[in-house]
């Protein structure tokens, strides 16, 4: 059993001069993922304390959906009114256990926030639907301007043309 350490060395070389561009970019990934990826001594992020019982900002769709519709040509100043059925709500995470009797249980996840306080975990908050909407401007009688508006407010909100409603506001 002979050891050929030259040759053996001369493929190695071989190999890494044919090779030594992908060598360095991986050893560069591995030197970045060695370095921290934050400091130690910056204080952490804060997180927007979440209101209990948080809705959806109607006034303020209202408001933003006033100005777009304000730009559409011929409606003029609009004023919009929406209603929703019912309010926001969130989904919350939930714990099923099965027994082999085809019963069981189903419950809240909740996470412990330290001094015997309990949080529910909610994994989405489903916004309200949309009931009807009302637009009011002075370019509301012309079947044109009608149109746009109608189409607009659908694409926005979800609404069919059937719950929407423009008139045209006084002069």
């Amino acid at each position: 059993m002979k050891w050929k350490w030259p040759e053996a060395a001369r493929q190695w070389k071989g190999a890494l001069g044919k090779y030594s561009y992908v060598l360095l970019v991986m050893a560069a990934g591995a030197a970045l993922l060695l370095l921290p990826s934050g400091g130690r001594d910056s204080p952490p992020e804060e997180v927007p304390a979440r209101e209990e019982g948080a809705s959806f900002d109607l006034e303020g769709f209202e408001r933003k959906l006033e100005r777009a519709l304000s730009l559409v040509e011929g409606a003029g100043e609009t004023q919009v009114v929406l209603t929703l059925d019912g309010g926001s709500r969130q989904v919350l995470a939930r714990n099923q256990d099965k027994d082999g009797n085809g019963g069981g249980s189903n419950t809240v996840v909740t996470v412990g926030k330290g001094s015997g306080q309990q949080e529910v975990v909610p994994l989405q908050t489903v916004a309200p639907q949309f009931r009807g909407a009302l637009i009011v401007c002075p370019g509301g009688g012309d079947a044109a301007t009608r149109l746009r508006l109608i189409e607009a407010v659908s694409a926005l909100t979800g609404l069919g043309s059937d719950r929407i409603s423009v008139c045209a506001s006084k002069p």
